[in-house]
């Protein structure tokens, strides 16, 4: 995985291969971050990267001058991997914690202004993390809420659905 822009930019990250994630294709996260470059400006934003995984969202929002980064990821070994390259790139803003995603949320009293999900494909579990994400209002006003997922998935009856996105394999369903 690289990273594509910022301060950064066109820095190889190789992740252990041991690692139980998927992430998200440079293509893909490409083409959300042109995306996400018209809805906000990074170098104003607090971001929170759920399921984070190798941190592969979380480097490139750094990256592109965001102040403070939450990576959230239940393994340890990913918790760790994110940690050192943190640590490697000197990325100060980039927080990296150990926490089960559905017992982080209803936590939380920050809120963020972009926050990112990411979790297994095969998770049962998706309309439940929106819903939480929504029910504790974990997004400032004019906060954007972005979820990857399969094809399989359709969010466009959730009240604050308003785009899905589709590149490949990799689906990107938008929330306000």
């Amino acid at each position: 995985m690289r990273i594509i822009r910022g301060r950064y930019q066109r820095r190889q990250i190789t992740a252990p291969s041991s690692l139980p994630v998927r992430p998200t294709t440079d293509m893909a996260k490409e083409s959300l971050f042109n995306i996400l470059e018209n809805h906000i400006d990074f170098e104003d934003i607090i971001a929170l990267d759920l399921f984070a995984g190798t941190g592969n969202i979380s480097y490139e929002l750094v990256s592109r001058g965001c102040p403070r980064v939450t990576a959230v990821d239940e393994n340890n070994n990913c918790v760790k991997f994110m940690r050192d390259t943190a640590s490697k790139l000197e990325m100060e803003e980039l927080l990296v914690v150990r926490s089960d995603v559905f017992r982080f949320i209803p936590m939380q009293r920050i809120k963020y202004d972009l926050i990112f999900a990411d979790p297994p494909y095969d998770s049962q579990h998706y309309d439940l993390l929106v819903k939480l994400v929504f029910e504790n209002e974990l997004l400032n006003e004019g906060g954007l809420f972005v979820v990857e997922h399969n094809k399989f998935l359709d969010f466009k009856d959730h009240p604050r659905f308003f785009e899905q996105r589709r590149y490949g394999k990799v689906n990107f369903s938008f929330f306000k």
